[in-house]
């Protein structure tokens, strides 16, 4: 054997003992009369094929059994003439404990016990292209991404669900894959359903002859109840001739075909209600499909096609949501009945929170009925939704591996969300200063102290990390201040600047709303002796730039929306309210999606910089709940 073909060998055992007998002869052979695979001394290859076999417990327990000689005898040489071989498998093992005891110290439990991870694991992650990622597909990715690439050195598959012609489009299959890319989410093979439409056509063909599948024309109502009751329909005992020349009229999508669907013939009255007939392949022949186009008039079901294309492309550890255990007795059914490899299942809880849905069939509605302005609208729960809002990648990511691949259903509450986005943002953005613009009451300063003309000076962007940078910050006669703080001013009181000084305030009319006061400089004023420390901004030395303020409530008015709740009289009337600002003007340099503290009035997300979007001059803000507000 020459060397490329001993590495190909290596790659090769990963399998069960009937997959991996013959590799094991062909290396039984090539021993006879060497010490080592290639060469005089331990090798690349040697130190790989024998890790290979030392990680999968079907191969060493080959080896040990001492059926071939001449491969035992190299593979105990090798373990005991080079203990440092032994040292990479202790380190190896060693670093995935490492990365599970973290994620455990984080507040999740990652020992699953996953079964025949030493024969290698691949997950994947299976979204149907029919609307944008959500923070529930989030949980999924990244769980699948976790246990393929950092709890075990395995493979992660991305595979487009495409069946469903009539919901599916292009725009979001290309949007799953950047919001999966943006969340560090990198798969290492991408596929999608379609790929695998003639096959799964000629597994229906398998099921109809063997006689396992069976056409039904009954209509969707009496079909859901018959299954509901446990009775069989009156199609079940067509023959196999009658479904084939059914199944071919659905092809070629006569009225006959249109009529029917294909249902497995696996339970009429299961307990178990997904083992009752579960229909396999229906007909469309309205929607073109996105990426096949006319070809097919008819698609396979979820049902079907889920675990005949695991097996195919080789996964290994399906994870998938509880919402989908009642099925797993029925992926079983068909990888038995179509005698096709194994796939090892973990149904993890869905993240669900109070006021939420992540239906995308009920997002959908949002979008088409103009009630949210996108996918992408800070209100909805989607990746992006939630991206646009300000939550950071690290803190997502953070948040739901710390919530672990759980089996216990929970409704989360927003608060601990959004609390652990501050942590990540808290320490290194800037701040900024803002004053209503409505509510702006003019500030006259007078005093000894006060500037007989504008200016401005270098001021640290965050007081607590120089690293954030210096920001010049203007100062003069003239200043305004937000009402809110003004009218709770009593004459004579000595109040805060925040970053110029102390100040007693003079001449506060009766008058409401009040439009002016006058305050006395006092820079030698303590601080720490003030009750009121207020922000502020001048109007000249600068120019204060317009900003639009936006704060955004829940879409829903009820905390857990039930299955058969009607969503029109649940959706919040109100979800958005703007408020004009005037900002300092170093809000100039920021751009989409930079991130700032308002001093006194909490974090936002740049939507648009000044020179970007729409409006062009004036900033928009969208604010950053933190954790406090249930919003």
């Amino acid at each position: 054997m020459k060397a490329d073909e001993l590495v190909a060998v290596s790659t090769s055992l990963g399998g069960d003992f009937k997959s991996i007998e013959p590799h094991l002869v062909r290396l039984e052979k090539h021993l006879v009369l060497r010490t080592y695979l290639v060469g005089h001394q331990l090798s690349e290859v040697d130190t790989k094929i024998w890790l290979a076999i030392k990680t999968n417990r079907a191969a060493v327990s080959f080896v040990k059994k001492g059926t071939y000689t001449n491969l035992a005898r190299w593979f105990t040489y090798i373990e005991q003439v080079h203990p440092e071989i032994q040292a990479e498998v202790k380190a190896a093992d060693e670093q995935r404990r490492a990365k599970v005891a973290a994620a455990s110290k984080a507040g999740a439990s990652y020992s699953l016990a996953l079964q025949d991870v030493e024969k290698g694991v691949v997950t994947r992650f299976l979204p149907e292209p029919s609307g944008y990622l959500h923070i529930g597909h989030a949980k999924a990715a990244l769980l699948s991404d976790y246990f393929a690439h950092q709890a075990y050195d395995g493979k992660l598959r991305l595979r487009l669900d495409d069946t469903n012609p009539s919901k599916e489009k292009e725009e979001f299959q290309d949007a799953i894959v950047e919001d999966l890319a943006l969340m560090g989410v990198k798969p290492d093979f991408v596929s999608y359903t379609s790929d695998y439409f003639d096959h799964l056509y000629d597994t229906c063909l398998k099921l109809i002859n063997e006689g396992h599948a069976y056409a039904d024309d009954t209509d969707v109502e009496t079909m859901r109840d018959e299954r509901m009751k446990g009775i069989a329909s009156k199609r079940r005992g067509r023959t196999v001739e009658e479904n084939l020349d059914i199944f071919q009229q659905m092809k070629d999508a006569t009225e006959e075909g249109l009529k029917n669907c294909i249902r497995v013939k696996i339970s009429v009255d299961n307990p178990n209600k997904a083992m009752r007939d579960p229909v396999i392949y229906r007909c469309n022949n309205v929607d073109p499909h996105h990426r096949t186009g006319r070809k097919w008039n008819i698609y396979p079901t979820y049902d079907l096609a889920c675990p005949v294309v695991d097996s195919l492309e080789g996964v290994t550890h399906a994870l998938r949501s509880t919402e989908y255990t009642d099925r797993n007795p029925q992926f079983e059914w068909f990888l038995d009945t179509l005698k096709l490899r194994k796939v090892h299942m973990w149904d993890f809880a869905r993240m669900n929170f109070i006021r939420t849905f992540l239906s995308k069939r009920k997002l959908a509605k949002l979008v088409d009925t103009g009630r949210v302005w996108g996918w992408d609208d800070p209100r909805m729960p989607t990746i992006r939704g939630i991206r646009r809002r300000g939550m950071t990648i690290p803190a997502l990511r953070d948040f739901i591996l710390k919530q672990g691949p759980s089996r216990n259903v929970v409704v989360m509450d927003w608060t601990s969300f959004w609390a652990a986005n501050k942590k990540e943002i808290d320490p290194v953005v800037p701040r900024h200063t803002a004053v209503s613009v409505k509510d702006a009451v003019k500030v006259v300063v007078m005093g000894d102290e006060a500037p007989a003309e504008p200016f401005t000076s270098d001021k640290p962007k965050h007081p607590k990390n120089p690293d954030v940078g210096m920001k010049k910050m203007a100062f003069s006669k003239e200043l305004i201040l937000d009402q809110a703080d003004v009218k709770l001013f009593a004459n004579d009181e000595e109040i805060t600047l925040m970053q110029w000084g102390n100040a007693h305030v003079r001449a506060i009319p009766a008058a409401d709303p009040i439009d002016q006061i006058t305050v006395e400089l006092n820079l030698k004023g303590d601080v720490r002796s003030t009750s009121k420390k207020v922000t502020w901004l001048s109007t000249q030395g600068q120019q204060l730039v317009k900003a639009e303020l936006w704060e955004f409530d829940y879409l829903l008015t009820k905390d857990k929306l039930e299955e058969e709740d009607d969503l029109e009289k649940f959706l919040n009337p109100t979800t958005a309210v703007m408020e004009e600002a005037w900002c300092d003007e170093g809000v100039k340099e920021l751009k989409k999606d930079d991130i700032i503290q308002l001093e006194r009035r909490g974090y936002y997300r740049v939507d648009a910089g000044v020179d970007e979007g729409d409006k062009k001059g004036t900033i928009i803000l969208f604010a950053i709940p933190t954790g406090k507000a249930n919003k």
